[in-house]
Formats: structure tokens, C-alpha cells, sequence
């Protein structure tokens, strides 16, 4: 599988490194790292705010501090990428991050990136762009909001839609479904409205019993969590009492009765979790 990952030097950009070493991937990720250098939006921040002395450094000296920059985090991303076991490249580019990183990962790479950048005048790279690339990629998106850890229990959120059927594929085709010889926990969760539950709720109690069986099959343990209410406050209800190492959730879901992940729906997990968020197209 095709990794892309966002690298700025910030603690949010090495949890995201860490991440990519506790994934229980099937196979081994080929990883590209991208650390770029945004020198329009930067420019003008170094010419406009003036040092405690008066002394406002010239646009040379505000790139020779971005390039050595990166260089640091350059050679950082490759010690830590020897470090996870992973052979990958790390590019850097005078361009706007979430640019490169929806072209380097096409249609089906895993982009990861850290769900904020750096502070203040370093901030140059990350900042809102978890936000533009969940919005604008065609493939999968891992925001990461915390530092890695072993994970035991993933919280998925399905509704039949096809990208919450892609989430489930990609639980069952690109990771494995055990951890240190033991079964990696689904808490699988589907919302259903409130507008003709009696209708739907038999419907939606199969799609649980046929999702946990495709997760099953591949040697999952699976909880079903069937649940009545407005989507997003109803999946952070479960997320809250379960404590989820991840969230796993479809991009966008159906529309009319059957629909709970509406839109932005994926979105307000990943502003409201405190646990990272894994959206999939």
C-alpha cells in the first residue's frame, strides 16, 4: 500500500511517524514523506512582525530559516522512518502541503498527517490542513490527534453507503485483524434516525449482522452497537463510554431516511474525538 505523510517538525508531525508503526498493516507500506516549504505564506509574516529589538529579519534570511528547517526535520523523518522498520523516501518542496500531498497519494494512497502543525511564525506546513485533505482526497485519510499506541479497539461507524463499505474493506483487505496474537476489538456502530425507526430498524439490524460477519470472517472480534439519533452525537456517545484506540468511519454516507454519516458527519468526528480519526473514500 502507497503512504503519504506530512512531516513539519511539530509534536503532531511525530505522533503521525508513530502512527505509522503500531498500524497493523498486512503488508509493509511504501512510505513517502512530504516536508514542504509554503515561502509565499511565510513571507509576509517575517515582514510584518518586527523583533522585540525593532529588527525585522529580510525575506533571505526568513528562507535560510525555513530550508534549514528543513533539513532537520529531513533527516529526522528518515531516522525515524529507518527506526519504525519502513523503507520510504522524504521529499521537500517549495509548495502548499495538502497540494502535494492529495497529488502524491492519488487515488488510493493513505494520506497521514498530524491534525495540527507548528506555532506562530513557524507555523508553515500543517496547521488547517488535516481539514483541507479529509475534504478534497479520493482516498483514505488518517488525522492523528495523539501519540501512537498499541491498538486494541477500533470504533467503526457504518451505514451501507459505499464509502462505508470501502471502510470496511479496508479493515479487511489492508490490515490484519490481530495484535500481539489476539483479536483486535470492532465496535461496530450504525445510527438510525428517529424519523420511521419502526421502518428501519430491521433493516438496520441486518446491516450490522452482515457487516460484523465480513469482519468475523477475517478474525475480528466484533461488538454491535445499534444506536437511535442524530449521527455524530450518537457515535461520540459510544466513543466517550468505549474509549476507542481509533475511529474508522466512511467519508460521506446515504441520503433520505437511510443516511446518518451526512457529509459532515466524518468531519465533526474528527473536530470533536479526542482519538485519532481514520476516514476512508
Amino acid at each position: 500500500m502507497k503512504v503519504v505523510i506530512g512531516v513539519d517538525g511539530s509534536k503532531y508531525s511525530e505522533w503521525a511517524l508513530g502512527w505509522l508503526g503500531v498500524l497493523p498493516f498486512q503488508t509493509p507500506p511504501r512510505v513517502t514523506a512530504i516536508h514542504a516549504m509554503d515561502l509565499q505564506s511565510v513571507r509576509p509574516t517575517f515582514i510584518i512582525q518586527p523583533s522585540v529589538s525593532g529588527y525585522e529579519p529580510d525575506s533571505g534570511e526568513a528562507i535560510h530559516l525555513l530550508e534549514s528547517r528543513a533539513k532537520q526535520v529531513e533527516s529526522e523523518t528518515k531516522r525515524r522512518l529507518v527506526e519504525i522498520g519502513f523503507k520510504g523516501s522524504v521529499h521537500v518542496v517549495q509548495d502548499t502541503i495538502a497540494h502535494v500531498l492529495l497529488k502524491q497519494a492519488g487515488h488510493k494512497g493513505l494520506i497521514v498527517v498530524g491534525s495540527r502543525g507548528l506555532d506562530a511564525i513557524d507555523r508553515f506546513v500543517l496547521g488547517s490542513v488535516s481539514t483541507a485533505v479529509t475534504l478534497h482526497a479520493s482516498g483514505p485519510v488518517l488525522i492523528v490527534k495523539e501519540p501512537a499506541q498499541t491498538i486494541r479497539r477500533m470504533l467503526v461507524a457504518t451505514d451501507g453507503s459505499p464509502s462505508s463499505k470501502k471502510a470496511i474493506q479496508f479493515l479487511t483487505k489492508q490490515l490484519t485483524a490481530k495484535s500481539e496474537g489476539k483479536p483486535l476489538v470492532i465496535l461496530l456502530v450504525h445510527v438510525m434516525p428517529f424519523l420511521r425507526y419502526t421502518m428501519v430498524k430491521e433493516e438496520g439490524e441486518q446491516l450490522l449482522a452482515q457487516e460484523a460477519a465480513k469482519l468475523e470472517k477475517v478474525g475480528y472480534r466484533v461488538r454491535q452497537f445499534p444506536c437511535v439519533g442524530p449521527a455524530a452525537e450518537e457515535i461520540m456517545k459510544v466513543v466517550n463510554r468505549e474509549q476507542p484506540d481509533l475511529i474508522v468511519t466512511g467519508a460521506k454516507g446515504q441520503s433520505a431516511v437511510a443516511r446518518f454519516l451526512q457529509g459532515s458527519v466524518s468531519t465533526k468526528l474528527v473536530h470533536q474525538s479526542a482519538c485519532s480519526v481514520l476516514v476512508v473514500r
